[in-house]
């Protein structure tokens, strides 16, 4: 088809596999970001809190990749980066920002939308689940990702690959709770899939990596790759919620991102999926294969 896809968070985690996956198919694509690359003459500029930038995204698309405000790739990979910004004095809630533009989209006739979300999100509930329900109810096409904790955090810009950088450490405050850590290409495969799939490939789809693994199990895999001691400090709920607001968040947002820990001790994130292969028909990678490719950020 000519019509193209357009893509949000184009530069983000996922958005850049997306586009890549894309043109690799041969689909046209529009890669939207407030800084698009002067070399690309399918980007477009795209701000969600400039409205005005809405129709030239938008015009003559088939099927949109939204990725809300804020950069979505963190613990859940939603709720830290909302909660981070709302402590700095930005935006909490994206649903009011994110609203009109959806509202547009569908009132010129796009009918498929493939969203990223959060496993630890659900349909309805504050942030990320409030665009979720918007997804569905606007659109007749509606895919929801809801990913399980990214691979990247242990490698890109984010506390715990800081730490394990600095320290050798990580500390959280999910005890023994397991996580099926994903990577961000695994996601955007499936992304990919189902933005351009015949027929909806699923209404909400809950990704994860192949194994369920805790902290600590990961501290080993990252010992074994780095050839050196990394180990997981556990702390309780408290102690992460003193921590975080002496690194200088508010104590409303350190006790929300502190509760989310406490939420993966209880075992609530103790899940493994087969959403990526059933889509995609490839393998999800593991931790360990992904630390072994991006070892070099782990130093």
């Amino acid at each position: 088809m000519t019509e193209p896809i357009l893509v949000t968070g184009a530069t983000g985690n996922t958005g850049v596999s997306v586009v890549a996956g894309l043109r690799d198919r041969g689909d046209a694509v529009r890669a939207a970001t407030r800084r698009p690359d002067p070399g690309d003459a399918d980007a477009v500029r795209f701000d969600w809190f400039d409205p005005s930038t809405f129709a030239a995204a938008l015009a003559g698309v088939r099927a949109i990749y939204l990725v809300a405000p804020a950069g979505v790739a963190d613990p859940a990979p939603v709720v830290r980066p909302f909660l981070e910004q709302a402590a700095a004095g930005g935006v909490a809630d994206p649903a009011p920002v994110v609203r009109p533009f959806l509202e547009q989209a569908a009132a010129g006739g796009v009918r498929r939308v493939v969203a990223l979300s959060s496993s630890a999100v659900a349909r309805g509930e504050p942030l990320l689940g409030e665009i979720h329900a918007l997804v569905v109810d606007l659109f007749s096409e509606s895919t929801v990702l809801r990913p399980s904790w990214f691979m990247q955090n242990f490698t890109a810009d984010h506390a715990l690959a800081e730490g394990i950088r600095r320290s050798r450490e990580i500390v959280t405050a999910t005890g023994d709770g397991r996580l099926g850590f994903i990577d961000a290409a695994d996601i955007a495969a499936v992304a990919v899939e189902a933005l351009v799939a015949d027929r909806p490939v699923g209404d909400e789809l809950v990704l994860t990596g192949p194994e369920a693994l805790s902290y600590g199990h990961a501290a080993a895999i990252i010992s074994d790759v780095l050839g050196t001691p990394v180990r997981h400090v556990d702390v309780t709920t408290a102690q992460l919620a003193d921590r975080l607001t002496r690194a200088g968040l508010t104590g409303e947002f350190a006790a929300g991102l502190a509760a989310l820990d406490e939420r993966i001790r209880a075992g609530e994130q103790d899940l493994v999926t087969t959403t990526v292969y059933d889509v995609t028909g490839r393998r999800p990678t593991s931790l360990r294969e992904f630390l072994t490719v991006h070892r070099a950020r782990l130093a």
